[in-house]
């Protein structure tokens, strides 16, 4: 009952925000009477969406984890790492617990400005948070491992805590060998046992700063606020909603019927197709996973009726799920433009092209590989058939683009353009494909609040994990590194293709971008790389590590939605990733591809 009442609040704040922000851009762009308490109490609702939704991905197991060393243990061993991966979970909400509720205390003398309340009504969301966390982690762990599991996993987990904290003196005169043993010892074992990663990062930080330093403990909670309330990360759930919404109701069916239509009667025709429908569906949705599932059920079995092997259209699925990286609006370019002060309307023009130049390299292995199709099976659709496939399918390829030019022009910011999205695939799906299932759309929100807790919570503890770093003069110490590099810029790029191909197989995009942006993007200006260029560097890089087995949790992801066993694919994605590889080596030596259009 508790459980879903959660799920029922954390719904509601989603569809609240929506309606708050879209009275915003109405009331601005229509009427010219901008509302100024909007974007505040967006914010306040904010902050609880994504606690209460960190609430609802613990509950149902879907907070970001990487368990590709899990997976390989005895069915006892994964037992023991589940029940130990709760605990340690339990272990850092209990250590922030108090923290938090003094943090939002002392928030309660701080008034807003336009609604005129206390702020602890906004903070209040991070105890309340953090204490359903910690009520669902028991029951988690009562639930799903017999008591001997859970008293040994709860045993390990103590030793563990008790050992480190005798240690506290030894750790205060250790200095900087401490960023080692936290920031990379403690986090990186953490995340290989399958810890989910926000926890990881919670983990390692609470130890650093607890240990390490004389830091008070509610700052920890504070740098975790801060990096979960920029509003530009409201975009989040409402473009995870939106790829849902644009699923349900026929929009991207309509797209790939089209696509399939122009292009499926030549070799490797739908493989080109999936190709570009991903281009244009990451164009919308913002979420990976959104994508992927929108475009793979709708293609998938046709390709196989014309001899595809599972593993070579999972491969070429997470490939596309690489190349697609900087599609505007992707959360990736969106987390950047936050952190590191980056223009996001900049962003999202200087995405398109990169993309193409990736999509290129892949239809040249689609190519090579669909020589000797046999199409003899395949009837040519007319072009009768094929323009009325196309008129079908107007009203969803025009989404992704008066989602740009809203950006674009000023109507809404980036935050608010997914509410037009919104109202747009609504109407479209009602009045237009009429296929609109009401009764699809709270657990759309529901599965949205978990999606967006989940990744919002990596962001909160990975920003006090980096606000640590740059505390203890990593930062300083990195910066003299990288910008001491022979070679100047053409060296600099090249690291950092690298550095973040291996930062994205093991963090994922979003973590990674907050943990290392604000320190490695000054370092890019300073030599005079253009921001932009380097974002694009970067965020193919880390699709790269993404989507690349064996650690690269897309790659996974798109696994479990082509339903394809992850062995299958490892041997064809080599070509993909090679010709991703090229694609973005030739970005890195070319900045026009990045900002010729800006």
């Amino acid at each position: 009952m508790l459980g879903r009442a959660v799920e029922f609040a954390a719904g509601g704040l989603v569809l609240a925000d929506i309606a708050v922000l879209l009275a915003g851009v109405v009331a601005r762009f229509v009427f010219h009477k901008p509302l100024i308490w909007s974007d505040e109490l967006a914010s306040m609702l904010f902050i609880w969406l994504a606690m209460l939704g960190a609430v609802v991905a613990l509950r149902r197991g879907e907070h970001m984890r990487m368990t590709a060393v899990v997976s390989r243990q005895t069915p006892a061993r994964q037992q023991l790492l589940e029940s130990i991966s709760t605990c340690a979970s339990l272990a850092f909400l209990a250590m922030v617990a108090w923290p938090a509720w003094e943090y939002a205390s002392e928030e309660r003398f701080i008034t807003t400005p336009a609604l005129e309340v206390s702020n602890a009504w906004r903070a209040g969301a991070l105890p309340v948070g953090i204490a359903l966390m910690m009520l669902f982690s028991v029951l988690r762990l009562f639930k799903d491992a017999n008591w001997r599991m859970s008293t040994k996993a709860l045993a390990i987990v103590a030793i563990l805590v008790g050992a480190f904290a005798l240690g506290h003196g030894v750790f205060e005169n250790l200095g900087r060998l401490n960023l080692l043993i936290f920031f990379v010892g403690v986090v990186a074992a953490s995340v290989f046992s399958g810890i989910p990663i926000a926890f990881a990062f919670g983990l390692g930080t609470m130890g650093y700063l607890a240990l390490g330093t004389d830091t008070a403990l509610p700052v920890i909670v504070g740098r975790m606020d801060e990096g979960m309330s920029h509003l530009i990360l409201l975009a989040v759930p409402l473009f995870v909603f939106l790829g849902l919404l644009i699923e349900m109701t026929g929009m991207a069916k309509a797209m790939i019927a089209f696509l399939a239509g122009l292009l499926g009667h030549v070799r490797g025709g739908l493989q080109y197709v999936l190709v570009g429908a991903m281009y244009l569906v990451s164009g919308i949705s913002g979420s990976k996973a959104a994508d992927m599932a929108a475009v793979a059920p709708a293609l998938f079995p046709e390709m196989k009726n014309r001899g595809a092997s599972e593993g070579d259209l999972v491969a070429l699925l997470s490939a596309t799920g690489a190349q697609t990286e900087t599609v505007p609006p992707s959360l990736v370019l969106i987390t950047i433009g936050s952190v590191t002060g980056v223009s996001i309307a900049a962003l999202f023009t200087g995405g398109l092209l990169p993309a193409v130049v990736l999509g290129l390299t892949l239809c040249v292995v689609v190519w090579f590989r669909a020589r000797g199709e046999d199409l003899s099976h395949v009837v040519r659709p007319s072009w009768g058939q094929v323009a009325k496939l196309a008129a079908i399918a107007v009203p969803a390829l025009a989404l992704p683009f008066i989602i740009r030019a809203a950006v674009v022009e000023g109507v809404a910011t980036a935050t608010e353009v997914s509410t037009i999205g919104i109202v747009y695939a609504v109407l479209s799906g009602l009045l237009v494909y009429r296929q609109f299932d009401w009764k699809r759309v709270g657990p759309m929100l529901v599965a949205t609040a978990s999606l967006s807790g989940a990744i919002l919570l990596i962001i909160g503890t990975a920003t006090a994990m980096a606000w640590g770093l740059t505390q203890s003069g990593f930062s300083s110490s990195l910066a003299q590194i990288m910008g001491g590099l022979p070679g100047g810029a053409p060296i600099f790029l090249a690291v950092s293709l690298v550095t973040f191909v291996i930062l994205g197989s093991v963090l994922e995009g979003i973590p990674a971008i907050v943990l290392f942006g604000p320190l490695l993007f000054p370092i890019a200006r300073q030599l005079g790389i253009h921001e932009v260029h380097y974002s694009m560097v970067v965020v193919l890089s880390m699709g790269l590590g993404l989507f690349a087995p064996p650690l690269g949790v897309g790659y996974y992801a798109a696994c479990a939605i082509g339903r394809v066993h992850p062995d299958k694919g490892i041997r064809p994605i080599i070509a993909y990733m090679l010709a991703l590889l090229v694609g973005t080596i030739l970005v890195a030596a070319v900045p026009w591809l990045s900002i010729g259009f800006l």
